[in-house]
């Protein structure tokens, strides 16, 4: 991706539907049996195409058109999943509860996905052994069994998303009632929420914390809808906030993204917040303020590199700790490579802001550090190439047409088409 920065941003973007709510309303399909999933508000990814794929494998029928999605699950459905589509993305991992429920048994390779430090499946296979599963891991794969799931208590060493929703979907068909505890409570765990109940899942949850599952027998055909992308719309305010620029992001929730609105707020951002949008105007030059990533509703780790690309040219030192992965910081090195001063200590980034950033080559380490380079580059002087714009497609749809419709000048060159995989368009 070729970037010509210094441009002040303009205009009004509509955000996508949340992949990493899509992909779990997607595996719940294979929950069904000879019955039909509509899922509407699908966004058109390579993380979207690599599940539609790997759902396919096991024997569904997936269409797609226009963000709507249809899955079809036969009565009879493989329980083996492929190696090369597992090892493609980390979300993989989601079909494992499913599977387990279904069939019960599984075979999933270890998932593959970001390379942003240890993000290990324990908690998963904790919870399962925990509701009755014998499960070993065999040449780099996992082998699950379980003659029936029974209900029982899980405590949740740290509120992972994954686990919630895997270990959520598995209980759908144990027998009698599961409760989780400590559990994640991003917005995309109640989307879940909502698509199970949706099919006919008896699930309480509240927001505490505490999910209960109570055991059915079958699951019925359903609708569901995927929530706004979070990360996307808040990806594109702090592309307003980077380029002093007026940017709308539209069809939203505003108050997923509280824990950045605030930290814009205190860093000087003027900004408009209503029901379904948020505006970005011109502020100046932002100040210094420092943060800690934590699991919703706290900061999210998924908007720290973004978040970072701001703060490298706010007035003062900034201070950003990373609580929620290991090694998320492969993006410092390329930001310095363009003007920042950056400087890590052990999980924490400490960011002296300059004036400004300058056009440099720069590599894409993973999905949301890209999204930070795209920024960096949009801001900086001169000229900006990405590198590795295939992590960038897993998370973010039609990506340079929407910052090219609000002023940026972005080309994708010859060499990076391929890159972009299935995206924009999705195989029926």
């Amino acid at each position: 991706m070729k970037i010509i920065g210094g441009t002040q941003l303009n205009g009004k973007i509509t955000a996508q539907g949340a992949k990493n709510a899509a992909l779990p309303v997607m595996a719940a399909a294979i929950l069904l049996k000879g019955k039909k999933l509509k899922i509407d508000r699908v966004p058109n990814l390579l993380d979207v195409v690599t599940m539609a794929d790997l759902l396919r494998s096991l024997g569904a029928v997936v269409q797609f058109s226009d963000h709507e999605m249809e899955i079809s699950t036969p009565e009879e459905i493989s329980w083996e999943t492929p190696p090369d589509l597992v090892r493609k993305m980390r979300a993989s991992s989601l079909v494992l509860g499913p599977l387990l429920a279904r069939c019960g048994k599984a075979v999933m390779p270890l998932p593959g996905g970001c390379s942003i430090g240890s993000r290990p499946i324990d908690l998963h296979l904790k919870g399962l052994t925990r509701m009755g599963a014998s499960i070993e891991l065999v040449h780099g794969a996992v082998h699950a069994r379980a003659d029936g799931l029974r209900g029982c208590r899980i405590y949740l060493d740290f509120p992972s998303v994954g686990a919630t929703e895997n270990l959520m979907m598995a209980a759908v068909f144990a027998q009698g009632e599961t409760v989780l505890e400590n559990t994640a409570r991003e917005p995309e765990i109640f989307n879940l929420v909502e698509a199970l109940r949706s099919m006919g899942a008896c699930i309480d949850a509240d927001g505490t914390g505490v999910i209960r599952i109570k055991g059915v027998d079958d699951l019925g055909s359903a609708s569901a809808s995927v929530i706004p992308d979070r990360v996307e719309a808040a990806t594109y305010i702090l592309a307003g906030a980077a380029t002093n620029g007026e940017v709308t992001v539209s069809d939203i929730i505003p108050n997923h993204i509280d824990s950045l609105l605030a930290k814009l707020e205190e860093a000087g951002a003027l900004m408009t917040i209503k029901e379904t949008e948020v505006t970005i105007h011109p502020s100046g030059r932002l100040k210094a303020v420092s943060l800690k990533t934590l699991p919703y509703p706290g900061f999210p780790t998924d908007l720290q590199p973004q978040v970072m690309v701001a703060l490298c040219l706010a007035e003062g030192t900034s201070v950003v700790q990373e609580s929620v992965f290991q090694s998320r910081f492969l993006h410092v090195s390329e930001l310095n490579k363009m003007g920042a001063k950056i400087d890590i200590q052990s999980n924490s980034a400490i960011i002296n802001g300059v004036a400004f950033l300058a056009g440099a080559d720069v590599l894409a380490t993973d999905l949301r550090a890209g999204a930070a380079l795209v920024l960096a580059g949009l801001a900086a002087r001169d000229i900006t190439y990405v590198h590795h714009l295939g992590h960038i497609y897993r998370g973010y749809e039609l990506m340079e047409e929407k910052l090219r419709a609000i002023g940026a000048n972005i080309s994708i060159l010859p060499s990076e088409e391929d890159s972009k995989g299935d995206s924009p368009a999705l195989r029926s």
